[in-house]
């Protein structure tokens, strides 16, 4: 629920981790942070993608049709940097398919070694 005073939201992963704490006592100690820039454009969501680690993200791509209507689609991206190491390449290409499964709703997959390949003339092509 969002705080009335702020309007912040607790994210469900912080009441997730709270419970593991308190039933399972699986941390010591939990650090929370607010993170105060939202991304909002598509440059500041892919600048967030490590270049040198494997990564999953999902992108919800708003934009207008031809015949002037609002739509929006959600990408899968996996993201697979040449310069990742090998292991970790072959774990997240192993894992994808199930990950993937267990988020209802994705309607485009990407998969991305090089920022080219996930550029925002590839977003909007595959959006169409």
């Amino acid at each position: 629920m969002a705080n009335s005073a702020s309007g912040m939201a607790v994210h469900d992963d912080c009441k997730l981790r709270f419970l593991e704490l308190k039933a399972k006592r699986s941390f010591r100690f939990i650090v929370f942070k607010i993170d105060e820039k939202i991304q909002q454009s598509y440059e500041d969501f892919a600048a967030s993608l490590p270049a040198n680690e494997c990564r999953y993200a999902v992108f919800d791509y708003d934009f207008t049709t031809e015949e002037n209507c609002q739509k929006s689609k959600i990408f899968f991206i996996a993201w697979s940097p040449d310069t990742s190491r090998v292991r970790s390449k072959m774990l997240y290409a192993s894992s994808k398919d199930r990950f993937k499964r267990e988020l209802d709703g994705i309607q485009v997959e990407l998969q991305a070694t090089d920022p080219s390949e996930m550029s925002m003339d590839i977003i909007k092509g595959r959006a169409m």
